[in-house]
């Protein structure tokens, strides 16, 4: 029998349950007949503008009254560009969705001077899955291995000077003091391994997923020699490949590359604008679970090559939080280096 005490708890839950029907009603049909933007910070054609398609593809499945999504490319400054019309021009009412670089939230965390905006303020939709970044050399390099890196000179063609594509390398050479020598103005990373290709560069720093999704049969015939690769584990694939984390030489050093590799857990994230209804950033959050549950949606990731390692939007934001717990000191240092780049 139940008690007065339990009486009071069910009424008291159902009627929390009810007050919160009308909102989830409310987002629900807000999107029947909507558009919603898709805003990628890189051009079409890569991996990230691949991935990001293919999320726009799947996730109306999963959002109820099924709006038109449209994927609007805006390069521009590592993903910079993205990220700041989304946080300040954009319509704060959970009608655009962005897909930028993973080391977006850390360099405003540091205080890049062209990031306006909180990371932490975006809402964080959900991860489709980590991703890793590797620095490879075409087959005819003379660089055999990382060590190689040391000795000797090797090009490497890039994008901005803010993306991960550039940063990675010139991070090494600042900690680990390899000898990369970065070619910047690449419109993507296409037309950079285009380049590598062609013998214009040696090679190229970028994600993994991307040597896979435009450049499959590189990896199958072994066109590309991975020499290190970006994260804070190594990679299924790339199982006897080092990281540029297992290469620091001392517990300072590697502590510096920790929080900079860490960004590899943010991997193909999605989020939405501040201030946008939380009963919207909730659909959307639940649309997203489910597509990265939905069988199409995997195989037809699995068809470019993609990896799929989903994180829910409220895990995704809860570690974007956690660069506001780093010390001062370890702040300084990873600044120091960013600032040298």
């Amino acid at each position: 029998m139940f008690s007065a005490k339990g009486i009071t708890q069910v009424w008291g839950l159902a009627f929390s349950l009810c007050a919160c029907l009308p909102g989830l009603a409310q987002a629900q049909d807000f999107y029947a007949g909507k558009t919603v933007d898709m805003v990628v910070g890189y051009p079409p054609g890569g991996s990230n503008d691949l991935y990001a398609r293919l999320v726009a593809q799947f996730i109306v499945e999963h959002i109820p009254g099924r709006p038109r999504i449209v994927v609007q490319n805006m390069p521009g400054g590592g993903s910079l560009l993205a990220a700041n019309h989304i946080f300040n021009v954009a319509p704060k009412d959970g009608t655009v969705l962005g897909a930028v670089s993973q080391g977006i939230p850390l360099q405003a965390r540091l205080g890049h001077p062209q990031a306006r905006f909180d990371p932490v303020k975006f809402n964080w939709v959900g991860r489709s899955a980590p991703s890793s970044n590797v620095t490879m050399v075409w087959r005819d390099s003379s660089a055999r291995s990382f060590e190689d890196a040391l000795r000797k000179e090797i090009t490497l063609g890039a994008t901005g000077a803010g993306s991960t594509v550039a940063l990675y390398p010139s991070v090494m050479n600042e900690i680990l003091k390899t000898r990369f020598k970065i070619i910047l103005g690449y419109k993507g990373s296409p037309e950079a391994m285009l380049a590598m290709s062609r013998g214009e560069v040696e090679g190229h720093s970028t994600t993994w997923e991307a040597v896979k999704a435009v450049n499959p049969g590189w990896v199958k015939e072994g066109q590309v020699r991975v020499l290190v690769q970006h994260g804070l584990s190594r990679h299924a694939d790339l199982p006897d490949v080092p990281t540029s984390v297992e290469l620091a030489r001392n517990p300072t050093d590697r502590a510096v590359m920790e929080v900079i590799m860490s960004a590899a857990e943010v991997g193909k994230s999605y989020f939405t604008t501040p201030g946008a209804p939380m009963e919207r950033v909730t659909t959307l959050r639940r649309a997203f679970d489910a597509m990265v549950k939905d069988p199409a949606f995997i195989a037809a990731m699995r068809k470019i090559g993609g990896d799929v390692g989903p994180m829910r939007g409220e895990d995704v934001q809860a570690m974007i939080a956690q660069l506001d717990t780093l010390s001062p000191d370890l702040i300084a240092r990873v600044k120091s280096v960013y600032n040298e780049q």
